[in-house]
C-alpha cells in the first residue's frame, strides 16, 4: 500500500459487548489499527470495552457521555482517525453480522479510488428479517430517485470504507442524521458532493442473538423525514446530476450500470413471485428511463429507425414501439435469464421452438457446433435451457471484462449461471485451442456477432467489418467469423424472442464450415458478416423491442477515450 493510504478500523458500540472480542479476533489478522467508539454503552458494556482496549495495544477506546447513536459516532470516530493521521476508516458494526473477511478487497478498492466511499453489498441468507428486506427496496428507490441514478445500489449496509477528509468536509457542512439516518443520508450527499461510491457484494448474516437498536416509530419517522430533506434538496440539483456522467459507448462502459439494481429486483421476484417484480419494474424503468439519458437517446434512435423501415418495406409497425417499453423489455429480460437457469421455464410452455428450428440444431448429433448468436434477445435462457435439460453443454463466450460483474450477479441467483461462461477481451491462440478442445467433446459454443471488441488493436484501429444494418452501415467484429473458419465446425445462427408470451428459439444453418480462402479471405469475410447482419436485421424486426444494444450501433468509439 502507498504511503499516502492510512487505514484503520472504526467500531461503533452500543451495549454489544458480549459480540466485541470475537469482533476484534476475527480482526486481528490484518493488522489494522482499530478505534472503537463507545457510544454511551452501560455499564457492564464499557468495563467489557476497557478490558478489552488495555489487553490489545493496537484497540483504542473512546467514549460518548449519552448515546448519541449510529451517525454521531461514526462522526466521532472519524474525527479522531483523521487527528490520528488515517486516511480512511473501514467501518464494522459491532454485532458481528458482516463478512469481515472481505476488508482487504475493499481496502484494495479504496485505494485504487481514495476519494470514494466505499461499500459493501449485502448477500443476505435467510436470516434477514422480513421487515428488514421489504423496507431496503423502498429506501433503494428513493436514493434512485435522490440521485437520478442508479449507480448508489445499496445506502444501507453499515460494512463500508469512508473516505476521511471528504466526509468530515461534508458533516462540516451539513447536519447529518445520528441514528439511523445515517447510513443513507451521508452516501447521497456524498454522491451530491461528487464523492462516488463503488460496491463489492459480500455476505450479512444476523445473529440469532443478536440485539437491534431500530425503533420501528421513531427511526421511520427519523427516515421518512431524511428522505424527504434529500428529495427537496434534490430538485435543484436536477441538471448538474442530469449531465453528471458524459456519454459513452458501450466499449467504454461498466456494464454493471446497465444492471440497474436487478440484484434487488430479482430479490423482490424471490420472495414475491413475477406479478411483484413486474409492478416493482415500472418505477424502477421509469426512474432509469428518466435518468439514463445516452441508453435513452440510443434506444430512441433504434425504435425510429425500426419504424422507418417498416414503413419503407409496408410492413406493420408493432404496437408499444417506444423506448419506454423497450426497456421494459429488458428488464423482464433480465428475469428470464435467473429464472431459466433455476430451471422455471419449461420447454413447450415458456420456451419454444420456430418451426425447423429444433432439427437445426440437431441435439443428438455428436459433433460440437458453433452457435452465432447476438445481442437480439435471450440467447442465455436457451443455454440454461440446454444444460439444464442435460442434453448439452453449451459455452458462452463473451467479448468483456465486465461480464464478470454479469456473472457474478447471475451467480448469486442461480449458481449454475457462471457455468462455461467464457469472458475475453480478445480471441487468440489460446482461445481458439480451448474451443476447439471443447467442440471435439461434443460440447456448443455460443458467440455474438454483433459487438466489437473491448480494446482496439494496435495503433488504436478497430477490427471491424462495415456492413449494411437497418439502411446504414454498422461496424461487426471480425473475430467471430474468423474463429469460426479457424474451428472448422458447423456455424448456426441462433435467436431467442419473445412472442406470443413465449420465447420461441429461432435457428438456422450459416454455414458448414466457414470458409475463408487465403487468396479472398478480406472478400468472403465481408460476405459472411453481411450475411449475417442480413439476418440479425431479418429478425430484429419481426421483435424490435428483443434488441439489447442500448448505444448507438453505427458509431465506433474513440479509441483515445478509452479508460
Amino acid at each position: 500500500m502507498s504511503v499516502t493510504f492510512r487505514p484503520c478500523v472504526l467500531i461503533p458500540c452500543y451495549n454489544h459487548g458480549a459480540m466485541m472480542a470475537k469482533v476484534l479476533s476475527r480482526l486481528a489478522p490484518f493488522g489494522l489499527p482499530c478505534l472503537v467508539v463507545d457510544d454511551g454503552s452501560d455499564e457492564q458494556t464499557r468495563r467489557i470495552l476497557e478490558r478489552l482496549a488495555a489487553g490489545q495495544p493496537q484497540v483504542t477506546l473512546v467514549r460518548l457521555a449519552q448515546n448519541a447513536g449510529k451517525g454521531a459516532a461514526v462522526i466521532k470516530g472519524l474525527e479522531e482517525s483523521a487527528r490520528a493521521g488515517y486516511t480512511h476508516a473501514v467501518q464494522v458494526d459491532a454485532d458481528g453480522q458482516h463478512a469481515i473477511e472481505d476488508i482487504p478487497k475493499m481496502l484494495a478498492l479504496a485505494e485504487r479510488h481514495p476519494e470514494a466511499l466505499i461499500s459493501g453489498q449485502p448477500i443476505y441468507d435467510d436470516s434477514i428479517p422480513r421487515s428488514r428486506l421489504y423496507g431496503r427496496w423502498i429506501t433503494h428507490v428513493w436514493v434512485w430517485i435522490e440521485t437520478l441514478s442508479l449507480q448508489l445500489k445499496d445506502s444501507m449496509c453499515g460494512f463500508r470504507v469512508y473516505p476521511v477528509s471528504p466526509t468530515l468536509q461534508l458533516a462540516a457542512r451539513v447536519s447529518l442524521g445520528k441514528r439511523m439516518d445515517f447510513d443513507t443520508e451521508v452516501m447521497v450527499r456524498l454522491y451530491w458532493q461528487g464523492n462516488t461510491s463503488y460496491f463489492l457484494p459480500t455476505r450479512v448474516t444476523y445473529p440469532p442473538d443478536g440485539l437491534s437498536h431500530f425503533d420501528a416509530l421513531k427511526d421511520n419517522l427519523r427516515i421518512s423525514l431524511m428522505h424527504t430533506r434529500l428529495f427537496f434538496g434534490m430538485l435543484p440539483r436536477i441538471p448538474a446530476l442530469l449531465f453528471r456522467r458524459r456519454r459513452q459507448h458501450w466499449a467504454q462502459q461498466d456494464e454493471v450500470k446497465g444492471l440497474w439494481g436487478m440484484r434487488l429486483m430479482l430479490r423482490v421476484w424471490q420472495l414475491f413471485g413475477r406479478r411483484a417484480f413486474t409492478v416493482l419494474l415500472w418505477p424502477v424503468i421509469g426512474v432509469y428511463w428518466l435518468t439514463a439519458r445516452p441508453a435513452r437517446q440510443a434506444s430512441q434512435q433504434w425504435t425510429a429507425r425500426v419504424k422507418q423501415v417498416l414503413t419503407q418495406r409496408n410492413m406493420p409497425v408493432p404496437p408499444r414501439l417506444n423506448s419506454f417499453f423497450h426497456f421494459m423489455r429488458f428488464g423482464n429480460a433480465m428475469l428470464d435469464k435467473v429464472a431459466s437457469w433455476r430451471g422455471e421455464l419449461k420447454f413447450h410452455r415458456d420456451v419454444v421452438f420456430a418451426p425447423g428450428a429444433y432439427d437445426v440444431l440437431d441435439a443428438d448429433a455428436s459433433q460440437g457446433k458453433l452457435l452465432l448468436a447476438s445481442h437480439l434477445g435471450d440467447v442465455e435462457a436457451c443455454r440454461a435451457l440446454a444444460q439444464l435439460e442435460g442434453s448439452k453443454v453449451i459455452n458462452a463466450l463473451v467479448f468483456s471484462d465486465n461480464a464478470q460483474r454479469f456473472k457474478q450477479i447471475m451467480t448469486e441467483m442461480a449458481p449454475q449461471a457462471g457455468v462455461n461462461l467464457m469472458p475475453v477481451t480478445d480471441i487468440g491462440p489460446d482461445t481458439a485451442i480451448a474451443i476447439k478442445e471443447k467442440l471435439e467433446r461434443g460440447e456448443w459454443v455460443a458467440i455474438v456477432g454483433d459487438r466489437i471488441a473491448v480494446t482496439p488493436q494496435r495503433g488504436g484501429d478497430w477490427r471491424v467489418i462495415w456492413s449494411s444494418f437497418m439502411g446504414q452501415p454498422a461496424p461487426f467484429p471480425q473475430g467471430p467469423f474468423i474463429l469460426a473458419s479457424i474451428l472448422r465446425c458447423p456455424v448456426v445462427l441462433i435467436y431467442a424472442l419473445r412472442q406470443q408470451g413465449a420465447l420461441t428459439i429461432h435457428c438456422e444453418p450459416f454455414a458448414d464450415p466457414l470458409l475463408l480462402p487465403r487468396g479472398e479471405r478480406q472478400q468472403a469475410l465481408q460476405q459472411a458478416v453481411d450475411r449475417y447482419a442480413q439476418r440479425l436485421e431479418h429478425y430484429a424486426l419481426m421483435s424490435p423491442l428483443d434488441w439489447f444494444n442500448f448505444f448507438d450501433f453505427w458509431h465506433l468509439p474513440d479509441a483515445k477515450e478509452k479508460e
